[in-house]
């Protein structure tokens, strides 16, 4: 698959970086010379220096015959034109696009092909705030992650000291929760992948990744660690588009504050928000963070464009006695030095947009990818097509699957209901299979086992 991508900043290159991998033909546009030349000598891509709207420059990197435009530039006009000249001039057959301005995004029809012809949004400030809105729905996760709307939903914990289950083997979750079906899908301890049996003994400071029906996701938490209070304060960092949307949507939730370091931009947000209180003040003073009680606060957002400050307030906050910090991190580095210390999630919006485009990447009838452990695992719900003939996984039991290895089978989501991904489940067609994929070199094995064969045309 051809893919072209304009913009090569952040989520740009990572998003290169991430497909080069994976042996697609990548070309990288974009302004920055420089930054173009460091990824090309690292990555196996084209690069092409030029304004990413204009026809000549698109025409240069090969649109005539690209199967997939991904315009990911800093502008959202700069975005849409990219895709309207792809549709007018190139006919591209996918375009998908950034857009972060809310004034764009809440004209409903307004993307549409006989008006802005782009197949597909990205919006990953709105996934970021959605992620956060279901870690503090879910006091203690490590991630939460939705599937076929939310039905079913698979949770990274990681397993402490007095947990129930720390110390006893998996097979005594059933016997704990008679009533409650769940399955361990991966686990990773001091960083390597251990793929989960029965007589698999839990250990503290395992990554535990479990997939259960979303009603029954609080039962399974209070195994792994003891039963944590639903937070009732928090307290963001930053007025930003992820900060002020996130404010926005849990004011009603919790008692919130909002630190804005610009005076602006703080009153501005004053305005807008109905009950959370807006600070206007440096995160990183201690003195601040003091006189505002942070010791009292359940979680700390730190969501500012920065992210030296976002951790040194993460850190200042997490020693001052909050409960849980969730720190916005841009740069992938900073990520492996920082998840799993002092600060308990750290968020990347890059990878938030990777797995938003993932999903349609993937040759299988694919519903919805989620990168995992920057982007070394991934999550992915496939659906199943044709019968027991056409088909390698329909009208087999879970058991009699021939999976990759490093893959697992969690759950399936039939209709409304969530069936656990036990041996003697069989799959039927138009299932929702939810797998975990610990190495991502085994996706293409994945995608032709839910690939239908011509028999069933």
């Amino acid at each position: 698959m051809k893919i072209l991508i304009l913009g090569a900043g952040q989520v740009g290159g990572t998003l290169a970086e991430s497909l080069a991998k994976e042996s697609f033909d990548i070309t990288l546009v974009d302004q920055n010379s420089e930054r173009l030349q460091e990824l090309g000598s690292r990555l196996d891509i084209q690069t092409i220096e030029g304004s990413a709207s204009h026809p000549d420059v698109l025409r240069k990197a090969g649109a005539d015959d690209a199967d997939m435009l991904i315009a990911v530039t800093s502008s959202d006009e700069i975005n849409m034109v990219a895709c309207q000249v792809c549709y007018s001039v190139f006919r591209t057959p996918m375009k998908i696009a950034r857009i972060r301005s809310s004034a764009y995004l809440s004209k409903e029809g307004f993307f549409h092909k006989n008006h802005m012809p782009i197949d597909r949004l990205i919006n990953p400030e709105q996934v970021v705030t959605d992620q956060i809105h279901e870690l503090l729905s879910h006091p203690g996760a490590l991630d939460v992650l939705d599937f076929a709307d939310g039905k079913a939903q698979l949770v990274a914990m990681r397993a402490y000291h007095d947990g129930p289950l720390v110390g006893h083997a998996l097979s005594l979750l059933r016997k704990h929760m008679p009533k409650v079906d769940t399955r361990v899908a991966a686990i990773f301890r001091r960083g390597q992948s251990i793929m989960p049996e029965g007589s698999t003994i839990i250990e503290a400071d395992d990554e535990v990744f479990f997939i259960a029906a979303r009603e029954h996701i609080s039962a399974v938490m209070g195994e792994l660690r003891k039963a944590e209070q639903p937070y009732r304060r928090v307290m963001i960092v930053g007025g930003g588009n992820i900060g002020a949307r996130l404010a926005a949507s849990i004011e009603n939730e919790y008692a919130v504050k909002l630190v804005e370091y610009s005076k602006p931009r703080a009153d501005k947000l004053a305005e807008q928000l109905d009950k959370a209180v807006v600070i206007h003040g440096d995160a990183t003073d201690r003195d601040l963070l003091l006189e505002e009680n942070i010791e009292q606060c359940d979680a700390f957002c730190a969501l500012t464009n920065d992210d030296e400050v976002n951790i040194m307030s993460s850190l200042m906050a997490k020693r001052l006695g909050v409960r849980q910090v969730i720190t916005l991190i841009t740069k992938p580095a900073y990520v492996d030095l920082v998840q799993g210390g002092e600060i308990d999630v750290a968020i990347s919006p890059q990878q938030a947009t990777i797995s938003t485009v993932l999903s349609y990447v993937r040759r299988a009838d694919v519903a919805r990818v989620h990168s995992l452990r920057r982007g070394a695992a991934e999550a992915m719900e496939a659906i199943a097509h044709g019968d027991a003939k056409s088909s390698k996984v329909v009208g087999r039991k879970i058991s009699e699957i021939k999976l990759p290895v490093g893959v697992t089978i969690g759950a399936l989501v039939r209709g409304e209901n969530v069936l656990i991904a036990h041996d003697d489940v069989i799959v039927a067609s138009d299932d929702h299979v939810i797998l975990f994929m610990v190495d991502k070199s085994q996706i293409r094995a994945v995608e032709r086992l839910f690939q239908v064969g011509l028999t069933f045309f």
